[in-house]
């Protein structure tokens, strides 16, 4: 008996030595659930949420001439500006994982969602062109097209920007031929009209002109190397201007073919339709100050002068741009804040916020849905970085104190009080009188009234 007794004794023993680790081991699996579910949502969900908002523009789409009641085809376009994808020198490599994961994600999570059919990116494409080597160079293209990976169906166009290729005076053959081998195998220093084919039209034929000059009636973007307009006379400005000119000549003899044939000759045509202007420096204005909304330039900067050939084109620039051209809408980035400005004529253009949130603490970019004659534009937010960092901190924080609460470091006032209620609920005729001090700042005494006592109160301490 003693012996069985002593063997119970023993078992008991260790049953009770295994609860606190049985319940540690329940308290840390369910500690890293938590976490877990906290990255997902911060890296993953939360930009399925927040992209999920945003919705393609509706567009005018008069009939077509037959009669038949088809409407006419919309182009979906998106527009990115200045990714700033780092490069070996500047920038940390924490933070570089970091603003290129967010990039990807949001990029991936827009194409999955919204199915855009072109991808446009507004300049600046990496940081570091400018004076990247040729290995580093390879190793930023490498990174670009993993982050922005795309289906065959979808199509992606860049224009320099002077991080890409620097500034007028850092600015030569070779930094361009290498922008463009990656982008375009066509000539993306000059001035270039790129078409592309409204899905439900013609397929393009290829042509030595341009890109994609299409037979058909069709949608017209002039993608330009804004850099190069300095005005100088230097040979890649000069070139510059040459393709410029040839290319408005071209325009205009889509838009009068009907009323001067003979002095269009045998040059090929382009769409009849006013073209989409698309280039990294914004036109020429003179600062800020007009632009408006939660992703415009913040008060401290809008008042500041922007400098010509710097800040935004030359004036000499901007006119001929819109006088050549004749754009109906234009697009640019550079000063990663958005602006809506009307040019002479009434032409919008519009200024696309950095896509990076090493640049702003609420990335965004436009969606457009473009026909032959009209246009639409909406603009989509991404996640917000203080959202994140909250999210973050806000569970690192519930964390640390259901850990202390655990190991028993921090008194849990809930458990305390409601410990106090159950007692007071199971004990008939009590009140509560104010706070005793005598034993500590967190002792109540219940004050009973005996029905003997004829009115004498009776105090009683619970434990």
């Amino acid at each position: 008996m003693a012996a069985e007794d002593t063997a119970s004794t023993r078992l008991g023993a260790g049953r009770q030595h295994l609860r606190p680790l049985k319940r540690r081991g329940l308290v840390l699996l369910r500690l890293t659930a938590i976490v877990f579910a906290v990255l997902v949502f911060c890296e993953f969900l939360i930009y399925y949420l927040v992209i999920f908002r945003c919705s393609w523009p509706a567009v005018k789409t008069p009939v077509d001439a037959g009669g038949l009641g088809t409407p006419e085809p919309v182009l979906r376009a998106m527009f990115l500006a200045d990714t700033h994808l780092l490069g070996a020198v500047r920038g940390h490599w924490l933070d570089k994982l970091r603003r290129e994961w967010q990039m990807e994600r949001a990029f991936q999570t827009a194409l999955w969602l919204l199915q855009p059919e072109v991808v446009f990116i507004l300049g600046d494409v990496f940081d570091e062109g400018k004076w990247s080597s040729s290995q580093a160079w390879a190793d930023d293209v490498g990174r670009f097209w993993k982050i922005f990976r795309h289906p065959p169906h979808v199509q992606l166009r860049a224009v320099a920007g002077n991080h890409d290729i620097g500034f007028h005076y850092q600015m030569n053959t070779y930094k361009i031929k290498r922008f463009e081998k990656v982008f375009n195998p066509e000539r993306l220093f000059s001035w270039k009209g790129i078409n592309f084919c409204v899905p439900g039209t013609q397929s393009p034929v290829d042509s030595t002109g341009g890109p994609w000059l299409i037979s058909c009636p069709c949608l017209s973007f002039v993608m330009v190397n804004s850099v190069a307009l300095e005005g100088d006379s230097c040979d890649i400005c000069s070139g510059a201007e040459a393709e410029l000119l040839e290319l408005s000549h071209r325009l205009n003899c889509s838009r009068e073919q009907e009323h001067r044939p003979q002095e269009c000759g045998d040059r090929q045509r382009l769409p009849a339709s006013a073209p989409i202007l698309l280039q990294h420096f914004p036109l020429y204005r003179r600062n800020d100050a007009n632009c408006s909304g939660e992703d415009a330039a913040p008060p401290d900067e809008k008042y500041t002068p922007f400098k010509e050939r710097y800040d935004a084109l030359s004036q000499e620039a901007s006119r001929k741009l819109l006088w050549w051209l004749r754009p109906r809408l234009v697009l640019s980035g550079h000063t990663h804040s958005a602006c809506e400005v009307l040019h002479g004529a009434g032409v919008l253009e519009v200024s696309v916020p950095s896509f990076s949130w090493r640049n702003r603490n609420n990335p965004s970019f436009i969606m457009g849905s473009v026909t032959a004659t009209e246009y639409a534009l909406a603009k989509c937010y991404l996640p917000c970085e203080d959202m994140v960092l909250t999210t973050y901190c806000t569970a690192a924080g519930g964390l640390v104190l259901l850990t202390l609460v655990h190991a028993g470091l921090v008194a849990s006032s809930f458990h305390f009080g409601w410990n106090m209620l159950r007692k007071f609920k199971t004990t008939p005729g009590t009140s509560l009188e104010p706070l005793s001090f005598s034993h500590s700042l967190f002792t109540m005494r219940p004050v009973v009234k005996d029905s003997h006592s004829q009115g004498t109160e009776i105090y009683r301490d619970f434990p």
